[in-house]
C-alpha cells in the first residue's frame, strides 16, 4: 500500500500533489459523520492523516493524534503515534466546559473552583480556589507537570 501511495502522489506540506496531473488531491471534507479529512485512494476512503503517516512510515498505528489538535493540520511534523491514555491527555476543553479553562470546575459543595487532573487513570485534585484566574494557572502547571508533552492547554 505504502508503494501505491508513492505510485500516485508526492508529498508537500500536508497534501498529496497527483503525480499525474501534478493537482493538489482533493479531500473529503470532515462533516458531521466523519470527523476527519479523508482521500479516495483506488475507490476507497482512508482518512487522510492516516495516509500521511503511512507514506512517511511504512505502518499503520492504532492511534494516530495531531499534535496541535487541528485536524485539518496533516503535516506529517504534526501527527504522532500515541496510546489511548496519551491521546485523551492532548484534548481540548470540552464543548460544555462552563470556567473557560480546561481541569477547571464549580465544586458546588466547597463553593469553589475545583482543579483536578487524570494521572495515571486516577482522579487526583490540586485544589479549590476562590479565583478562577489562579485556578486556571495551577491546570496549566499540573498539566505541564504530570502529562507533559500531552499537555494541552
Amino acid at each position: 500500500m505504502q508503494e501505491r501511495l508513492k505510485e500516485l502522489f508526492d508529498y508537500q506540506d500536508g497534501q498529496f500533489i497527483n503525480r499525474k496531473t501534478n493537482a493538489v488531491k482533493a479531500l473529503v471534507p470532515i462533516t458531521k459523520h466523519h470527523r476527519y479529512c479523508r482521500v479516495v485512494i483506488d475507490g476507497k476512503a482512508y482518512t487522510f492523516h492516516r495516509m500521511v503517516f503511512f507514506y512517511h512510515k511504512g505502518y499503520l498505528p492504532k492511534i494516530i493524534d495531531h499534535i496541535d489538535n487541528d485536524r485539518t493540520n496533516n503535516r506529517i511534523e504534526n501527527l504522532r503515534e500515541v496510546t489511548q491514555q496519551q491521546n485523551c491527555l492532548n484534548r481540548v476543553a470540552h464543548k460544555n466546559n462552563q470556567s473557560g479553562y480546561k481541569n477547571v470546575h464549580w465544586d458546588k459543595a466547597m463553593n469553589k473552583w475545583s482543579v483536578q487532573i487524570s494521572i495515571n487513570r486516577k482522579r487526583r485534585v490540586f485544589g479549590y480556589f476562590d479565583d478562577l484566574e489562579l485556578a486556571g494557572l495551577v491546570a496549566v502547571e499540573a498539566r505541564d507537570k504530570y502529562h507533559g508533552e500531552f499537555a494541552c492547554h
